[in-house]
């Protein structure tokens, strides 16, 4: 049976969950085709019996799993063959490579993008997307949150060094061959790319090489429409 994936998108048609990109870079990894269905915000809860609130959603014949990284798992013991983890250290490495990612990057171009978010959204979901991230801003509406949002594009960059630093000498961030890490972080992109009206990379930033060889990967997976991710 085909596996089947809930994907979030926009009013436009894109792929927006940085969440399910490093899914369905997973699922070509390990040569697993999948049916995807896409989603808003606000039809998440209704999915599965109510049972989730979050995407990526995996039905795979009987079982549906939820949240990037118990997919992860899931996959690598339903389906063995080219393993995402190679060893519970290389599992373990990039547990902790998602958290820095997370932290240190995604909530900066959050920051940046958030009410690009809201305005690429379904109509329907945007009420719903406006309330619940404001409620996490300190009193600031969306608009406020992102003024000034030029000056932090150097705060972004700079967080990426770590990045830089391990490219330098490898092709990926998983060595001659991508891995795991490599897919969280092109799926970050991604996401960067469906909704975000400023570039966040400069134009000479070595990051953009390793973007180009990734989003190439798997029959050009990863070269979807986007925003310029560089200027």
């Amino acid at each position: 049976m085909t596996i089947r994936l809930y994907e979030l998108v926009a009013a436009d048609g894109r792929a927006f969950s940085p969440f399910v990109w490093r899914i369905k870079y997973a699922l070509a990894h390990k040569g697993l085709g999948a049916e995807t269905l896409p989603v808003g915000f606000t039809e998440i809860p209704k999915l599965c019996d109510g049972k989730y609130k979050t995407v990526p959603i995996i039905e795979d014949g009987g079982t549906t799993v939820c949240d990037s990284w118990a997919i992860a798992d899931y996959l690598d013991k339903t389906y063995p063959e080219k393993p995402l983890f190679t060893s519970p250290q290389e599992r373990a490495m990039a547990r902790f490579f998602d958290g820095w990612f997370g932290l240190e990057v995604m909530n900066r171009i959050f920051g940046v993008c958030v009410l690009d978010i809201h305005d690429h959204a379904r109509a329907e979901d945007q009420p719903y997307f406006r309330q619940s991230r404001e409620s996490r801003l300190g009193g600031k509406t969306l608009e406020q949150f992102v003024e000034g949002r030029d000056a932090r594009l150097p705060e972004v960059r700079h967080a990426l060094r770590p990045m830089r630093a391990a490219l330098a000498s490898a092709p990926f961030l998983g060595g001659e061959t991508p891995n795991y890490a490599d897919y969280i972080a092109l799926g970050g992109f991604i996401w960067t790319g469906a909704v975000c009206t400023v570039p966040v990379l400069a134009a000479d930033d070595k990051l953009n090489d390793w973007l180009k060889r990734g989003f190439d990967l798997f029959g050009g997976l990863g070269n979807v429409p986007r925003y310029p991710l560089a200027a």
